[in-house]
């Protein structure tokens, strides 16, 4: 091996293993969010926040071992659970986006709260983590 291929090589594992605390970062922020929601707001998550939830907080954990150990390979246990829970969470949006119950006999679609600057509820930011722990598993994937 040359000193530039190691160099590279170098630079691929700390960029992954920045990926990897990224992603971990990401889930823990989604994980304290709801957290901070249900125990400091007092808001009653509903079915499909419960769903959510249940599909997000074990990736703190899965990404936060993939970056200890450096495992570059955990995209094919983040993408089992960030998926389904990216589905359920465009699903739970767009029930809130055009409908005011829910189809799983609970108020889903009721609005508890919103993000004061740019509206955003709480499924529109669950979302946005699903989407970027996934893409963060994607380039993961990608990069290995």
């Amino acid at each position: 091996m040359t000193v530039g291929e190691r160099t590279d090589s170098t630079f691929r594992g700390v960029v992954t293993r920045h990926l990897l605390v990224a992603g971990a970062a990401i889930a823990a922020v989604a994980t304290s969010g709801s957290l901070w929601f249900s125990l400091g707001l007092g808001l009653v998550p509903c079915e499909l926040c419960w769903y959510q939830r249940i599909l997000m907080y074990p990736l703190v954990v899965v990404f936060g071992v993939a970056a200890l150990e450096d495992r570059p390979g955990v995209w094919r246990s983040v993408l089992p659970l960030s998926l389904p829970g990216l589905a359920v969470a465009a699903y739970h949006s767009y029930l809130q986006a055009t409908t005011s119950t829910c189809t799983l006999s609970g108020p889903c679609a009721a609005v508890q709260w919103r993000l004061p600057v740019l509206g955003l509820s709480i499924p529109n930011l669950s979302l946005i983590a699903f989407v970027l722990v996934t893409a963060t598993a994607l380039v993961v994937w990608r990069r290995a």
